[in-house]
C-alpha cells in the first residue's frame, strides 16, 4: 500500500469545505427559501438552526476523522463501524454515479454561465465543460501543493466577491430596508414553508463532510480536521445569512421572478444593466472553485477502495513523481466527461439525493458503535445529544425527500443495493 503524504494545513481543509459547498446554490437557494417562508425572521431562523444542526454533524465527523485519519472519509467510517459491505455500497455509488455526475453538473454550470458572457453554441459549451474538467483534474494530478494553492486562491476570491456584494449592497444604499417588512410575518402554510426552507437550507450546506476524504493528507488530522469542520460550518452559516439579507435588501421577495433570475435581479439593482453579466462572472468563479475542490477530494475514495481490495489495485497506486492518486483522478475525469457527452447527468443525480443523505446519517449513527473502542483524542462534545440532534434533522429531511420524489428515491436505493452481488463477485475474483 502506498501512503499519501500529509502536506495539507488547516487552511487548505477550511478552503476545501467552503470552496466545495458554496457553488451556484448560493444564488438560487435564498430566493426559493425567501418565497417559501415569506418572512425574513423565519428565513434567518432557518439558516441559524440548520447551521447549528450542521455543526452538530461536523462535531461528530471531527471525532470520526480523529479516530481514523485516513483518506476516504465516509467510506472509511462505514467500514470501521459496520464492515466492508456498507462501505463498498457507498464507494460503489460515488464511484460510478454521484462523483462523476456532480463533476458533470459543475462543469456544465460553469460553461452555461460563461455563455452569458461570451456567445457560445451548444457544442462549444460542451467542449468548455469537458476542457475545464480535464484542466482541473490534471492540475490536481501534478501535485497536492499546487492543487492546494489554487484551491485556496479560488476560495479566497469566491468569499471576497461575496463579501464585496454584501458590503457594497448595504453600504451603497442600493436597496431598501422596507423589503424586510413585515419582519415577523407568519407564513400561511407554516408546515409547507418550514419543509421547503429546511430542505433548501440543508442542501445549501451539503458537502461539508467531503473534507474528510483528504484526511490522509492533512497534517495533525486529529486536531486540524475537527477545527476545520467547525470553522468551515461557521463561515458557511455566516455567509448564507449575510448573502440572503443582502439579496432581500436589494430585491423585494414579491418581485422575485424565479430562483434562476434572482441573482440577475440583484445584480441589476447593484450595477444597472451590466449587473447580469457581472453576476454571471461571480457564478463562474464560484462554481469553478467547487469543481476544483471536488476533483481534489473525490479520487481519495477510489484510492482507499483499491487499497482495501474492493477495486482494481492499480487505482491504489500513487504517481511516482507527484505522489497523487492520478489513476483514481483519471476515472472521475473520464466518466464525468462521458456523462457530459451523453447529457444524462441531471436525471442521474436526481435519483441519489435521498441515498447520499441516508449514508451521512448512517455514518454518524456508526459513531455509537465506534465509541465502544478506547480513544484518547478528540471526542464529540455533548455526546450523545450532538449526534441525536443531527440524526433527528436528517430523518426529517429524508422524509421530505421521499415524499416529494418517491420514485427517484426508490430507484436510487435499488441501484445502491444492486452493488451487493458485485461486492461478492469482486470478492470471489480476489480469492481466486
Amino acid at each position: 500500500m502506498e501512503n499519501l503524504k500529509r502536506q495539507f494545513g488547516p487552511w487548505t481543509a477550511i478552503a476545501m469545505i467552503v470552496g466545495q459547498v458554496i457553488g451556484v446554490g448560493i444564488f438560487l437557494t435564498p430566493a426559493g427559501m425567501a418565497r417559501s417562508v415569506g418572512s425574513p425572521a423565519v428565513l434567518f431562523a432557518i439558516w441559524l438552526v440548520i447551521g447549528f444542526i450542521t455543526l452538530c454533524g461536523a462535531l461528530c465527523f471531527g471525532e470520526l476523522a480523529a479516530r481514523f485519519p485516513n483518506a476516504g472519509g465516509i467510506y472509511v467510517y462505514l467500514r470501521e463501524a459496520f464492515g466492508r459491505v456498507p462501505a463498498f455500497l457507498y464507494g460503489w455509488m460515488v464511484l460510478l454515479v454521484l462523483d462523476p455526475g456532480l463533476t458533470a453538473v459543475f462543469g456544465v454550470a460553469v460553461a452555461a454561465y460563461a455563455g452569458f458572457l461570451i456567445p457560445l453554441n451548444p457544442s462549444t459549451q460542451t467542449a468548455l465543460a469537458i476542457g475545464l474538467i480535464l484542466l482541473f483534474g490534471i492540475i490536481n494530478i501534478l501535485g497536492v501543493r499546487l492543487g492546494a494553492q489554487i484551491l485556496k486562491i479560488l476560495t479566497l476570491l469566491k468569499v471576497t466577491t461575496l463579501l464585496f456584494i454584501i458590503i457594497y449592497g448595504f453600504g451603497g444604499g442600493l436597496g431598501s430596508f422596507e423589503n424586510f417588512k413585515p419582519f415577523f410575518a407568519v407564513p400561511n402554510d407554516i408546515f409547507g414553508a418550514l419543509a421547503g426552507g429546511t430542505v433548501g437550507a440543508f442542501f445549501a450546506f451539503a458537502g461539508w463532510w467531503e473534507v474528510t476524504r483528504i484526511a490522509g493528507e492533512i497534517k495533525e488530522p486529529e486536531r486540524n480536521v475537527p477545527r476545520a469542520l467547525i470553522s468551515g460550518v461557521a463561515i458557511l452559516t455566516l455567509i448564507y445569512l449575510l448573502t440572503s439579507a443582502a439579496f432581500m435588501y436589494l430585491v423585494p421577495v414579491a418581485a422575485v421572478i424565479s430562483d434562476e433570475t434572482f441573482a440577475a435581479q440583484a445584480g441589476e439593482a447593484m450595477f444597472g444593466a451590466i449587473g447580469g453579466p457581472i453576476f454571471a462572472d461571480v457564478v463562474v468563479l464560484s462554481v469553478s472553485g467547487t469543481l476544483f475542490a471536488y476533483l481534489m477530494a473525490c479520487p481519495r475514495v477510489y484510492y482507499a477502495m483499491a487499497n482495501d481490495g474492493l477495486f482494481f489495485s492499480t487505482f491504489g497506486k500513487l504517481h511516482p513523481r507527484f505522489g497523487t492518486p492520478h489513476r483514481a483522478t483519471l476515472i472521475q475525469m473520464t466518466v464525468g466527461s462521458l456523462l457530459i457527452l451523453t447529457g444524462s447527468f441531471n436525471e442521474i443525480i436526481s435519483y441519489f439525493f435521498f441515498v447520499v443523505v441516508l449514508f451521512v446519517a448512517v455514518t454518524i449513527l456508526g459513531l455509537f458503535r465506534i465509541r465502544k473502542q478506547e480513544f484518547d483524542g478528540y471526542k464529540t462534545p455533548m455526546f450523545p445529544a450532538t449526534p441525536i440532534i443531527f440524526i433527528a434533522l436528517v430523518s426529517v429531511v429524508l422524509f421530505f425527500i421521499a415524499m416529494s420524489s418517491p420514485l427517484q428515491s426508490g430507484i436510487g436505493v435499488a441501484v445502491v443495493l444492486f452493488g451487493i452481488p458485485f461486492y461478492y463477485f469482486i470478492g470471489g475474483i480476489r480469492n481466486r
